[in-house]
């Protein structure tokens, strides 16, 4: 990691603090949603397991997977770990993959107004993990020499 360009680091840290925003995000809304509050969606909808049993597991698997594991890949990243790269490698997939299925469910079944709101709480994050995993394929072999 010490072949990396200043550009090359700060736009690393820059993307870790947006992922690690997201995740604290996520954690605290997925605590309310765990608790029993009905968080509503910028699309309309509303989080809430009373009505959608399967929220209470999303949430806690959020809560006890998600969230810990990648505040630990930022941990390593930052101690300059290749697992912590790859760790964060596998988040990335997964916020794109998490956001592009509840982006296109949104627009599919909610047909929301097009807002900032809107677009924070569903591609935003997709699009961030999406440029993380552009970002260690750009730096690949100083990441991952050995």
């Amino acid at each position: 990691m010490h072949d990396l360009s200043l550009m090359s680091l700060v736009s690393l840290y820059a993307l870790l603090a947006m992922i690690g925003a997201l995740m604290l995000i996520l954690f605290v809304w997925q605590l309310q949603v765990l608790r029993g509050k009905a968080m509503a969606n910028p699309d309309g909808t509303a989080d809430s397991w009373q009505e959608q049993k399967i929220l209470y597991g999303l949430a806690l698997a959020d809560i006890v997977v998600t969230c810990p594991l990648t505040f630990v890949g930022i941990t390593l990243v930052l101690m300059a770990s290749s697992w912590g790269f790859l760790l964060m490698a596998m988040i990335g997939f997964w916020m794109v993959w998490i956001n592009l299925a509840t982006t296109v469910t949104s627009l599919k079944f909610e047909r929301p107004q097009m807002t900032l709101m809107w677009f924070i709480a569903f591609p935003f994050a997709g699009l961030v993990g999406l440029a993380f995993l552009l970002w260690i394929i750009v730096h690949f072999e100083a990441v991952f020499a050995v």
